[in-house]
């Protein structure tokens, strides 16, 4: 059973009046979002969007979130644009066969969508809201990343075993790396300079030094290393500020630590039933791992290096939360930590200070990704 943690009203911030934040909820069974409000904790409304959502990201600039709808096996996917300040869908975008993935350019005008059953990458213009360039990729790609000085889109081809390189001002793939079985999650360092994909269907993850960044302008991309981890590495969890990088090793019940300066793997420890989903804490000090495999998510000491102990200062080394939990996200603040449980159809909702469970939130069925936005209104 679950306890549930008091908590007085003085625990949490006075917001001003025109201020709002909410987590948006992507329900991959139901066709639906749960909009869940960030400020007074609760389920604000469950919006109904495409078929199978399966990804969402927050605009870093306007007052508008983007889900991916992968569609109907076989048929054409979209993405539904969510104006948050009515909560309420304001377009939808046509896409290609089985979108799973999306991320945003910093100026947060450009989308690029990999379109895994069409074997290409859609560029979108968000202010227009349509696709303006369809790339060819690799087979089955299931992960685009645009680097944070927009230069280059880093494409994980889980079918094709591979990694694309795409020059994103030219559009068109400038480098391909093979080797990488079932690539899958990809993780880019905050100065552009490198990159880091899981190869999820062996034990590795590859490590790749970008052309275009400012400590090599005139060296094409290059493979820098092939790194040993755990047994299926399915996501990177990166430092914010790029020292390190964590690999949930869903096999191994482990998760894997990198050096991101040296390419160096500095141990793996064993952290929970199947590590599916790692998240940092802003301050570099805290890695929370979700074990889809249970009901708990897993806090790990980046400082000392090790799974947290029975009991420090009296705070638990693990939280209990719904079943099967599946994605993670802090709120803007970082003092409230949502937990996205895919088979108890649930968000639990935790306390960062005290890493206690204070509620549980019901969403729509097989919940499987979050976003939070906040922002404040005219």
């Amino acid at each position: 059973m679950l306890t549930l943690t008091a908590c007085s009203k003085q625990d949490f911030p006075q917001y001003p009046p025109n201020y709002r934040e909410y987590a948006y909820v992507t329900n991959g069974d139901s066709g639906t979002v749960t909009v869940l409000d960030v400020v007074n904790v609760r389920v604000d409304r469950e919006i109904s969007v495409g078929q199978n959502p399966v990804a969402v990201i927050a605009s870093p600039t306007r007052s508008e979130v983007y889900v991916v709808n992968s569609g109907a096996e076989g048929g054409q996917g979209s993405i539904s644009v969510i104006d948050a300040e009515k909560n309420a869908v304001a377009a939808t975008i046509p896409l290609h066969r089985k979108p799973v993935s999306i991320d945003l350019n910093a100026e947060g005008t450009l989308a690029y969508v990999a379109n895994s059953g069409s074997n290409s990458i859609s560029v979108i213009d968000l202010t227009a809201r349509q696709e303006i360039a369809q790339i060819g990729a690799g087979e089955e790609p299931v992960s685009a990343r645009i680097t944070p000085d927009g230069k280059t889109l880093v494409v994980a081809n889980r079918r094709g075993n591979s990694v694309s390189m795409i020059d994103a001002a030219a559009r068109r793939v400038r480098s391909i790396f093979d080797g990488c079985p079932g690539a899958a999650d990809v993780a880019i360092l905050p100065d552009s300079s490198k990159a880091f994909v899981a190869c999820s269907a062996g034990h590795q993850v590859m490590a790749i030094a970008l052309a275009n960044s400012k400590f090599s302008p005139a060296q094409p991309d290059r493979l820098e290393s092939m790194l040993d981890v755990g047994r299926a590495p399915v996501q990177l969890a990166l430092k914010p500020d790029g020292g390190e990088v964590f690999v949930s090793n869903s096999l191994s019940n482990s998760i894997s630590e990198i050096d991101t300066s040296k390419n160096d793997v500095g141990g793996a420890y064993m952290i929970g039933d199947d590590p599916v989903r790692g998240l940092v804490s802003s301050d570099n000090a805290l890695l929370y791992v979700a074990n889809f495999r249970s009901q708990y998510v897993t806090i790990y000491s980046i400082d000392e290096g090790k799974r947290l102990p029975t009991s420090i200062r009296g705070l638990p080394p693990s939280i209990h939360v719904g079943d099967g939990p599946l994605a993670l996200e802090f709120s803007s603040n970082g003092l409230l930590f949502f937990v996205v449980d895919n088979r108890s159809a649930d968000v639990a909702v935790v306390r960062t200070a005290t890493r206690s469970l204070f509620t549980i939130l019901p969403t729509g069925r097989s919940p499987n990704a979050i976003s939070v936005k906040a922002f404040k209104v005219p």
